[in-house]
Order: C-alpha cells, then structure tokens, then sequence
C-alpha cells in the first residue's frame, strides 16, 4: 500500500470511481453524470464491483459509507 504525505497509508480515492471498478468501502455511492447531474444511489460491498451507470461517462461518488468495520477500509 502507497504510503501519505505523513507516512500513513494513503486512502482510496472515493469519488470519480468507474463502473466494473472495486468499491473501495462499503456503503451508498451516488451515480454521477459527466455533466455533474446526480443519478440514482447504489449499495456496494468493499471490494466487489461496482454496477454499470445508466448512462456512458458516469461515475460513482461514496456518499455514505457503512457504520460497521467492514465499511471503514482499514
């Protein structure tokens, strides 16, 4: 794992993430169009991907991540 500016593990970027992409927590993600348009919410598990957008160009954005420790990407 990289390493931060303060020699802490980086974290995982949590917005901008492409569908087919690993969810790097669990939690809510918002879907994104390219124009900032927000889209419907999806549930996705650490590490598993994430669902197709429903339009091309659309990201996911971690909106609220899971309140247990599955969720907290240590």
């Amino acid at each position: 794992m990289s390493k931060g500016t303060q020699g802490k593990p980086a974290k995982p970027a949590t917005t901008g993430l492409k569908p087919g992409q690993d969810a790097p927590n669990s939690g809510q993600y918002q879907e994104r169009g390219p124009r900032g348009g927000h889209g419907p919410e999806v549930t996705a598990v650490q590490g598993k991907p994430l669902p197709p957008t429903q339009k091309p160009g659309s990201t996911y954005d971690l909106v609220d991540p899971t309140n247990n420790g599955a969720g907290r990407g240590e």
